[in-house]
């Protein structure tokens, strides 16, 4: 058989593939079609953004300090159950307690004919008890360590005469959170003044291990929690809510993302390099529009939007980059975590795929004929 009754086969073998051309997804036109009628799903919403008004507006999460259960500044010497307690009594005259073991810096700091006993360190039990010699079990939970002298006194007073009494707090537990995760020096924070805000515990603590853009804590407060990004924290001080007594907090890597896909100059999930990203700012790190595959007038973006009940419904926005007031639109577009970016495909690049599949069809043939006809001409 010759060469030239070859090349008709070739053609005829080539053309079933002519109907599945490779394709990076679907066309601006297709896009639209599919969300009418999707399979399984209701249709989706498909909004043009030619205006101002059609870009969404940046939705902030609710405010930590409204989610997050109120608590009332307590004092700093407030005790409460695990807290133990160092109890000085001081007594004049006929005293009630034995002074034998009193310590040197103890006798030192009373007065002379002062008698003073240490007793012994005082752990609140778990019904916010402790018990005293010769008065037996106070309940102390709730109460700040001058209530806990008084307490101490007055029942002292039947027994001895004008005793005086010091009480303070050797380890605290009620004024304590507990703070793990990414932090330098994870566990027990004990607060000194009960002004602490979020960003002085991560410092008391050592503070953050890793970027901070990528890093969000979550404050768990009796059964309310609250999520707050770390990076987020410095362009927006009202998220810097003060810290309480009881909270746990836990820092965790969860960077958010956005997806590229399409006919665009890379295909990747892209880490947002600040709080904010732009729409224009996530097509230039994408590359922008492959100019040989994609279609500028066919930028959309993928997302979930929660409705008035709080569901969430998939909603697709379009861009057509091929008109001058998108390019400034773009710029008040935000990107949220999780969204996706699609880059359409230009459906007048389809003849241009078809001619290089033929022409990659062709290219062994006339290879082979080239050889043919040397060899031929070499005889």
């Amino acid at each position: 058989m010759q060469i030239k009754n070859i090349v008709p086969l070739v053609l005829l073998a080539g053309l079933p593939g002519c109907a599945t051309l490779p394709s990076s997804g679907p066309t601006g036109e297709q896009i639209r079609k599919s969300a009418v009628a999707p399979e399984d799903l209701p249709p989706i919403n498909v909004l043009e953004v030619r205006a101002a008004a059609d870009v969404p507006q940046f939705s902030k999460a609710a405010s930590p300090a409204a989610i997050l259960m109120q608590t009332a500044v307590t004092p700093t010497d407030m005790v409460g159950p695990g807290d133990i307690l160092d109890i000085s009594i001081y007594e004049a005259g006929v005293t009630l307690f034995s002074s034998n073991n009193n310590s040197a810096l103890a006798q030192a700091a009373s007065p002379p004919g002062v008698q003073v006993q240490k007793l012994p360190p005082a752990r609140i039990d778990d019904q916010g008890e402790i018990a005293v010699p010769y008065i037996g079990t106070m309940h102390v939970a709730g109460l700040t360590t001058r209530d806990v002298e008084a307490m101490i006194r007055k029942a002292l007073l039947r027994v001895s005469q004008n005793p005086q009494v010091l009480v303070s707090v050797d380890e605290a537990i009620t004024n304590s959170i507990i703070i793990g995760g990414e932090v330098a020096k994870p566990g027990r924070l004990v607060l000194r003044t009960n002004r602490e805000s979020l960003s002085d515990v991560i410092a008391l603590a050592g503070g953050y291990r890793g970027n901070s853009k990528d890093l969000m804590v979550r404050i768990m407060r009796g059964t309310s929690s609250a999520d707050i990004r770390v990076n987020d924290i410095i362009e927006d001080p009202t998220l810097d809510v003060p810290i309480r007594p009881g909270d746990r907090l836990m820092l965790v890597d969860d960077p958010r993302t956005y997806s590229i896909l399409g006919a665009s100059g890379r295909v990747e999930q892209v880490s947002f390099r600040r709080s904010t990203v732009s729409l224009a700012e996530a097509v230039a790190n994408a590359g922008g529009t492959n100019p040989n595959l994609g279609d500028p007038a066919a930028i959309f973006l993928f997302r979930y939007v929660k409705d008035a009940e709080g569901k969430e419904t998939p909603v697709v926005y379009h861009l057509n980059m091929m008109q001058t007031g998108s390019y400034f639109l773009a710029q008040k577009f935000t990107m949220q975590d999780k969204d996706v970016l699609y880059f359409g495909n230009a459906a007048a690049n389809q003849p241009s795929k078809l001619v290089q599949l033929i022409s990659q069809l062709f290219s062994p043939v006339l290879s082979v004929t080239s050889a043919v006809s040397v060899i031929q001409n070499s005889n």
